[in-house]
């Protein structure tokens, strides 16, 4: 398993509270910054997911990405915690203290240390569009359900995918969206609706450039 050094940082790297039999959602990125764009994700999630509680995963940072000049992960956490109003959203910076690189570590220690909570994976197209290039991918569709939202113009990259054709058996209607925190994994769905061509990067680029 690739570890990185743990960090502790009190008040930013702590597992959100939880209790038995809730389902909650799992949104992991750079967030390098949040913007509205993730706001409407996780708006939508909750209420078509049924989720009771919804935690943002600040991760250390991306194993397919650059991570030069990424800001520290407490002021990540703290910014993103000021963006977010609804008090169902947790923002936490906990994989860094477990040291962990990638998703799938995430995801194998929260569903054997919680193993009574309902999680769900969320991720836009575009992730999914890439997401063979996860490490132990597989794993991780057959641990948890995965819900995709839709992005701005990777919807056809995405149901193209060679995540989307592996796990195509396991896809669930959308109407049924509300159902999927309950459903044994593999299952999937794909959920079309408001859509925000907001991206980091741009806004990155917007705040540099002269």
């Amino acid at each position: 398993m690739t570890l990185r050094t743990p960090l502790r940082i009190p008040g930013i790297t702590e597992i959100p509270p939880s209790a038995p039999g809730m389902r909650i959602g799992l949104f992991g990125g750079s967030f390098n910054p949040m913007h509205e764009g993730h706001r409407l994700v996780m708006e939508e999630t909750l209420r078509r997911l049924d989720l009771h509680a919804l935690w943002v995963l600040v991760t250390p940072g991306n194993p397919l990405k650059d991570n030069t000049g990424l800001p520290s992960l407490e002021s990540r956490v703290r910014a993103a915690r000021a963006f977010v109003t609804d008090p169902r959203v947790r923002v936490t910076g906990f994989e860094a203290q477990r040291g962990f690189s990638y998703s799938w570590q995430t995801i194998e220690f929260l569903t054997t240390t919680l193993p009574d909570r309902r999680f769900v994976w969320i991720m836009g197209a575009d992730s999914l569009a890439d997401f063979h290039r996860w490490q132990r991918w597989r794993d991780m569709a057959t641990r948890v359900p995965i819900a995709v939202y839709v992005r701005p113009g990777a919807s056809r990259r995405a149901l193209a995918s060679r995540a989307a054709a592996t796990f195509d058996y396991a896809q669930i209607d959308e109407t049924d969206a509300t159902l999927l925190a309950q459903c044994r994994a593999p299952a999937w769905i794909y959920l079309q609706g408001r859509q925000s061509g907001l991206s980091s990067s741009a806004i990155r680029a917007s705040r540099s450039a002269p």
